[in-house]
């Protein structure tokens, strides 16, 4: 990070810190949810109670030697972390690897008939069809309405907002933000976001996903209104090449989100029919790079990823843990300049996330300081607040 000290990367081995939640008590839940989830048979669960054992109790363990990503995952640092505690490795790359593993134990990677389930899918369905969707894709009847200006800035903080999203509250609203004397909204670079893309647009806009299901509909909802209303030329969807944080979209998510709006009623029906027709002519293309689901800082990307986001008009990055590649998983004061710790992106980049880690960079002073006073240190992994982040480019 050029000009700015690197501060400490997170462990998972604070006693009583969020990170170490994570590793002790989510990944437990997450096996046992999996495990429930499908009917799995005596190998699977072998599996998988030899994993909770081990990632609790044990030392981090090289994948198979018939791995198909093996090599990949040794220049990630599989060789340089085995036999470490899962808690005295970086938590990015522990809970990266955790992901990893779980696939090895349901048999994603085959041989086998549970070769390519999505072990997370029935949770990413039940959202993506419960009522609760239907009313968000409802309000879009009520956009109609407006100019496409306001449509465009109520999609946006549908997006940053993923699953909490009213897609018509910002516009009913507008003056709530500013009266709360803790905004929801700890950062707000929209006017720039919105400035790198021009009417006239003719560029690529990259939007790197996060999590499936009602988060990735808004998310296809920006995307579908910045082609529509010419914003940009052509978009780039970057989605997670294999299962990955239970809830991190894969390319059948977006077929999946994609239907979902296309056989909804009113607007959404609109939204979906656009989307589709984009994906057949490649006006959207869906991308699934291997370094998506790397356990590594985006500091670290390949040149053909680095390329790509290079020639974009804009990357929009989307969600906690894509927040926390995009800056270093690392223990940044507040007030750290958002545009120091992103110097390395090979162009524009926007960050829209709700805070749900303690990793935070671009607070004032003022906004950090109300924020302690009324939360502690609560408010970075809420979930009740959120950023928009824009790094020009220089």
């Amino acid at each position: 990070m050029p000009d700015t000290p690197a501060a400490p990367v997170i462990l998972g081995d604070e006693p009583g810190s969020f990170p170490q939640s994570v590793l002790a008590e989510r990944h437990p839940a997450i096996i046992r949810q999996v495990r429930d989830a499908f009917p799995y048979g005596p190998e699977q669960h072998r599996a998988l109670d030899a994993l909770l054992a081990n990632c609790t109790e044990g030392v981090i363990e090289p994948l198979p030697a018939d791995a198909p990503d093996r090599d990949r995952w040794t220049q990630w640092g599989a060789d340089t972390w085995a036999g470490r505690s899962w808690f005295d490795v970086p938590w990015l790359w522990s809970e990266s690897y955790f992901y990893r593993r779980l696939l090895d134990a349901v048999g994603w990677f085959g041989p086998g008939a549970w070769q390519g389930i999505d072990p997370f899918r029935p949770f990413k369905l039940a959202e993506l069809d419960a009522k609760e969707t239907d009313e968000e894709l409802a309000a879009l009847d009520a956009l109609d309405e407006r100019t496409a200006e306001e449509r465009g800035r109520a999609l946006l903080h549908g997006s940053l907002w993923g699953n909490r999203a009213d897609l018509g509250f910002r516009l009913s609203d507008g003056g709530a933000e500013a009266r709360q004397a803790v905004p929801a909204l700890v950062a707000d670079d929209s006017e720039a976001l919105w400035s790198l893309l021009p009417s006239s647009g003719t560029g690529t806009v990259c939007l790197v996903a996060d999590n499936a299901g009602r988060e990735l509909v808004p998310d296809l909802l920006l995307l579908a209104h910045l082609l529509a209303e010419g914003r940009a030329a052509r978009a780039v969807l970057h989605v997670k090449p294999y299962p990955y944080y239970v809830s991190d979209a894969t390319t059948a998510d977006v077929v999946d989100a994609v239907r979902r709006l296309a056989t909804a009623p009113g607007a959404a029906a609109r939204y979906g029919r656009g989307l589709w027709s984009a994906l057949a002519d490649g006006r959207l293309t869906v991308r699934a790079h291997p370094f998506s689901s790397a356990p590594l800082p985006y500091a670290d990307m390949p040149d053909d990823l680095r390329a790509e986001f290079a020639a974009a008009a804009l990357t929009i990055v989307k969600g906690d843990l894509n927040y926390r590649r995009l800056v270093g998983d690392r223990r940044w004061p507040p007030t750290t300049r958002f545009r120091d710790v992103t110097a390395y992106f090979p162009g524009p980049v926007a960050a829209l996330r709700t805070l749900k880690s303690e990793v935070i960079t671009g607070l004032d002073a003022r906004t950090e300081a109300a924020l302690v006073a009324a939360e502690g240190q609560r408010w970075r992994v809420g979930g009740t607040h959120a950023l928009i982040q824009v790094d020009p480019f220089r």
